[in-house]
């Protein structure tokens, strides 16, 4: 009786645990998915001229948004902004492609998009589904680059990839305390919480 009165205990602890692993999981990255508005780029191939090409036109569309979004405090500002100037990007993406002498289309988007995990130097977002303004070079077959338009953080030194402290504030203020702790921190425990998460929103 004893044996069985323990293990009844014991499968209520799991079954507790695994709720509360659920539930954190839930809300956190509903907070993430709340906050963050993400660019992605995909290249044509993974041959070192098309890897080169979606380098060229992400920094000609950084430096249009840039001119766009300036006044942009929300998520939902960003988006607006994106999606008043749709067309105007794919021109942008389209002459920087011609410029450098190739003719891929390009397919531009705003809308929900599932990503894996991603690292950007000290900064990781876990897998999942996020809104994000994509841009598809070509065939779009090849590796690609993503950033985060909101926070603003795509407009730092990207060949880094490391967000400083002044970026990093600008993620801070921009997340719960809980939500920059688990993109940011090292700590075993956070990394734990990262790991399921992971496993959890993972495709």
């Amino acid at each position: 009786m004893k044996l069985k009165h323990f293990l009844s205990i014991f499968l209520l602890l799991v079954i507790f645990l695994i709720f509360n692993i659920f539930s954190y999981s839930n809300k956190v990255f509903a907070g993430l998915q709340d906050n963050i508005f993400r660019l992605h780029i995909l290249a044509n191939s993974n041959s070192e001229s098309d890897q080169a090409l979606k380098l060229a036109v992400r920094d000609s569309i950084i430096e249009y948004m840039e001119t766009i979004n300036i006044s942009s405090t929300t998520k939902e500002e960003t988006i607006n902004n994106v999606n008043n100037n749709l067309d105007n990007l794919k021109v942008v993406a389209e002459n920087k492609i011609k410029e450098l002498g190739y003719d891929y289309p390009v397919t531009i988007e705003v809308g929900n998009f599932y990503f894996p995990t991603k690292y950007y130097g000290n900064i990781s977002l876990p897998a999942g589904d996020y809104d994000a303004l994509r841009i598809k070079i070509g065939e779009a077959q090849g590796q690609n680059w993503w950033c985060s338009l909101f926070p603003p953080l795509c407009f730092i030194d990207v060949s880094s990839g490391y967000l400083e402290e002044d970026d990093q504030k600008i993620l801070e203020d921009n997340l719960t305390e809980e939500e920059f702790m688990l993109v940011s921190s090292s700590s075993p425990d956070v990394k734990l919480k990262f790991k399921i998460l992971e496993l959890l929103n993972s495709k």
